[in-house]
């Protein structure tokens, strides 16, 4: 598999910190986000390849590897991580043990050293000899038993996969559709989800032994301009004239569902909220049950007064 640099992928340095490599990729997800690009080829792959380099460079674990074996990691990972590495395709019976033929091999794992670096870095030892080593005790720590290449079954290991969503998404719940081993899933993530929340798909992943994975789906919603999310409650700013401020009237209000429209009363002061009750974002638990919006009015002066309007203020200013 052609070598991947997750780190430009994302455009951000080696040395980048959690923080910039999240915001990194929430930038780039937005931009190239399907529903903003449909039927848009290039944009769907490029949005693939931005979540696979999320996916490693977020998880230290993940990072430390990819880091460590460089062009190695994709043929790591492949073969499942040390607890599911396929031995039978490189061992050869032989009494007393199992050998394998390293030769060629440096290869495959990415030049000079970098088959024995990808065994050091599981095993945490050397090789020994050039032309074929001893796996007994690699063997062991593999899962074999007796020494005999015989590999126990690997408990079933956990996947991840970063999905960005919008608010309104997260509002109403939605549904993304992946390709996994052939077979295309339809997956839902309930109304009510945050950032941090994870969906699990059972059985989703199957490695080439047969055995089937979890997925989970770990959840990243968009940040949006018009609100902020504080628990369940949102919170939103709602630009309104003077004279409605004064006068009162209606003003429109935003939701994630649509707007709706707020009568707000005669002297309306500027910085006064107005708390809409179950307007505001579902509990994943029970999405019955929602937060509530609060419209903080934002009273907005009006410029360039003509000389009749500023005469009326002068004579509002003389009679309060």
């Amino acid at each position: 598999m052609e070598y991947k640099d997750y780190y430009a992928i994302l455009g951000v340095d080696k040395n980048a910190s959690e923080e910039d490599i999240k915001k990194a990729y929430r930038k780039l997800a937005m931009q190239y986000h399907p529903d903003r690009n449909p039927d848009d080829k290039a944009s769907e792959e490029k949005f693939k390849e931005i979540n696979e380099a999320y996916q490693v460079l977020s998880d230290p674990e993940k990072r430390a590897r990819y880091d460590q074996l460089g062009s190695a990691y994709h043929t790591w990972q492949n073969r499942g991580g040390p607890g599911d590495f396929n031995w039978s395709q490189w061992a050869t019976g032989a009494p007393g043990g199992v050998r394998v033929e390293v030769g060629n091999l440096d290869d495959l794992f990415g030049g000079a050293g970098g088959f024995s670096d990808f065994f050091r870095t599981i095993f945490g030892g050397g090789l020994g000899g050039a032309q074929g080593v001893n796996m007994e005790d690699l063997f062991r720590q593999a899962g074999g038993s007796q020494g005999r290449g015989r590999q126990r079954s690997a408990p079933p290991r956990r996947y991840e996969q970063p999905v960005t969503i919008s608010l309104a998404e997260a509002y109403q719940g939605t549904t993304r559709s992946f390709d996994v081993d052939g077979r295309r899933l339809e997956v839902k993530i309930p109304a009510g989800a945050r950032t941090g929340t994870k969906v699990r798909v059972p059985g989703a992943i199957r490695d080439a032994s047969g055995q089937t994975h979890d997925l989970y789906l770990r959840v990243e919603v968009a940040d949006d301009p018009r609100f902020k999310r504080k628990g369940h409650n949102l919170h939103t700013t709602v630009p309104v004239d003077l004279y409605t401020a004064v006068l009162g009237g209606e003003v429109t209000v935003p939701t994630p569902a649509g707007s709706l429209v707020l009568t707000i009363p005669p002297g309306t002061q500027p910085g006064q909220t107005f708390r809409l009750r179950g307007r505001g974002m579902p509990h994943l638990k029970d999405p019955s049950r929602r937060g509530d919006l609060l419209a903080k009015i934002q009273v907005q002066l009006p410029r360039n007064l003509t000389p009749k309007q500023k005469e009326l203020f002068r004579q509002l200013a003389e009679m309060g």
